[in-house]
C-alpha cells in the first residue's frame, strides 16, 4: 500500500467539500489503483487527505491523468498557501484499519522515539482487550516516514460515543512505559469525514 497525506488550510470550506464530492463521482471512478481514502475538514479550516493506492507506481500515473490534474489546479482555488505533501509505503492498521462506517475521524501526527519498543507493546492480547472496551473504535491507519513521524486516522462510531470512550477506565493499557515514548501529538478532528 501506498499512502498520499496531504494537509494544509481551506479558505472556503463549502467548496472544498463540493471539490470532494466532484471527485468521488466524476474523477475517482477511472482513478489507477485507488483503494480508497480519507479527507475533512477540521473546525479550524484545516484539512487532511489519506489517500490509498495500491503502490507509487499506481499514485504517480492518477497524479498525471489529465482529468485529475484539472480537478486539482480547481481545487487549489479553495486552499490558502501550498499543502504539504507526504507519501509513504509503510502503513500499518489497527484492527481492520479505516471504515467507511466512522462518523468520526481523529487524526494524530507526532513521532516516537523507539518505534519497535512501541510496537512491542501493541500485543494481540492488548488489542483485543482494547477492541473489547472501545466498541466505538472501529479500526486505524499509522502512516511512517522516514524522519521517524507519523500520522494515525483513528475511525469512529461518532464523536459521542468517541468522547465517551476516552474518558472510560474500561481500557487499562497501554501503560506509562508505552505513551512516554510519543512525543508531543497534535490533534485534528474531522467531524464530517468523506470516506471513499
Amino acid at each position: 500500500m501506498f499512502v498520499q497525506v496531504i494537509k494544509g488550510r481551506t479558505n472556503d470550506a463549502e467548496g472544498l467539500h463540493r471539490q470532494a464530492e466532484h471527485w468521488d463521482a466524476e474523477v475517482r471512478p477511472r482513478a489507477i489503483g485507488h483503494l480508497g481514502g480519507t479527507f475533512g475538514i477540521a473546525d479550524d479550516g484545516v484539512f487532511l487527505v489519506l489517500a490509498r493506492f495500491e503502490d507509487e507506481a499506481s499514485a504517480r500515473a492518477n497524479s498525471d491523468r489529465p482529468e485529475q490534474q484539472a480537478w486539482w489546479e480547481d481545487t487549489a482555488h479553495f486552499i490558502e498557501g501550498t499543502p504539504s505533501f507526504r507519501e509513504s509505503t509503510d502503513v500499518t492498521t489497527l484492527f481492520e484499519g479505516g471504515s467507511d462506517e466512522a462518523g468520526f475521524v481523529q487524526v494524530m501526527e507526532g513521532t516516537v522515539s523507539d518505534r519497535a519498543k512501541a510496537e512491542a507493546w501493541e500485543t494481540p492480547e492488548m488489542l483485543a482487550a482494547l477492541r473489547s472496551a472501545r466498541p466505538d473504535l472501529l479500526g486505524g491507519l499509522r502512516v511512517w516516514f522516514s524522519d521517524g513521524s507519523f500520522v494515525e486516522a483513528a475511525y469512529f462510531t461518532n464523536e459521542e460515543d468517541a468522547r465517551k470512550g476516552e474518558a472510560s477506565s474500561d481500557f487499562t493499557g497501554p501503560q506509562q512505559e508505552y505513551t512516554e515514548l510519543f512525543g508531543e501529538l497534535t490533534f485534528v478532528d474531522l467531524r464530517t469525514p468523506h470516506l471513499t
